[in-house]
């Protein structure tokens, strides 16, 4: 096995569809995949994941998983919905210098770097956050059940409620409807399958809708501008103001670019990297602080 170098840190992203655990040092980044890691969803599925990819990169990188382990280390997970679920993974995962946070300050970091700025983060789940003078301000993430607005699921599921509308007539059909009642062979299948859907199977609907929407599908239009509204609503309140960066991120945020109001459009920028990326910087962070 190879020698640690001092500079090494580990961090920890995991959401409702991929883990990714890497190991960064100033030579460069290895990273492990694995499943999904929502420990508000399955605690024990996401703690087996990140001990997968744990030993993953272990194999990957010819460092031992023991030695591993006691790098600072920055877990973001989905699912950390306060102290109390942050303390119960800490005693449930092996590190020895860790801080545990749910998924959002890394998806904010990544994106923004030190820039001031807010995003959208619009993956399966979805949240908001601003970040001013190093200072973050978080809102959203609340799951699937009670909020997750302008998410891939979130989309799904909503073209399927419209789609319903079209057949009691509160709605105009369109071919997106159309294709959506064919898919699950008429309204019950729609309600059969929304009964048991994940918010993963919802999500994968996303992509029609959006695809829709760009040939100007009027079901899928009034969707997405739907989802823009709650994206600018989070966003003001949070803090958003003209001159202020605006970072769409997520498998599905860039979609709701050209739908958001003129004064936000103006405002959008790149993200500057992935939450991953945002997680090895938190994991820095916590070396420099470890080493006070």
């Amino acid at each position: 096995m190879m020698k640690v170098a001092n500079t090494m840190v580990l961090a920890v992203d995991g959401g409702g569809t991929r883990c990714r655990v890497a190991l960064s040092d100033d030579q460069g980044t290895t990273v492990a995949e694995t499943g999904c890691a929502n420990v508000s969803t399955d605690f024990d599925g996401g703690i087996r994941e990140i001990l997968k990819g744990l030993n993953d990169l272990a194999r990957a990188s010819k460092i031992a998983p023991e030695v591993l382990k006691g790098l600072p280390t920055f877990v973001g997970l989905a699912g950390v919905t306060g102290p109390a679920m942050a303390d119960r993974l800490h005693a449930a995962l092996p590190f020895n210098i860790v801080r545990i946070e749910d998924d959002r300050p890394a998806a904010l970091r990544g994106a923004l770097g030190a820039r001031d700025g807010v995003i959208a983060h619009c993956g399966t789940g979805s949240f908001y956050g601003v970040q001013i003078d190093g200072e973050m301000r978080l809102s959203g993430g609340w799951g699937p059940v009670l909020g997750d607005e302008a998410s891939a699921q979130w989309i799904g599921r909503t073209a399927l409620g419209v789609a319903l509308e079209t057949v009691d007539g509160r709605s105009e059909t369109s071919d997106l409807a159309e294709a959506l009642l064919d898919k699950f062979k008429g309204a019950p299948g729609i309600v059969r399958f929304a009964t048991t859907a994940d918010p993963k199977s919802f999500g994968a609907l996303a992509p029609e809708v959006t695809e829709a929407a760009r040939h100007g599908d009027a079901l899928a239009i009034h969707v997405m501008r739907a989802g823009a509204a709650e994206i600018t609503r989070s966003l003001v309140s949070i803090g958003w103001r003209p001159g202020l960066a605006l970072c769409l991120t997520g498998g599905i945020g860039h979609h709701f670019g050209s739908y958001l109001a003129e004064d936000m459009r103006i405002e959008l920028e790149a993200p500057l990297g992935p939450p991953l990326e945002g997680a090895i910087a938190l994991a820095r962070d916590l070396a420099k602080e470890h080493a006070r």
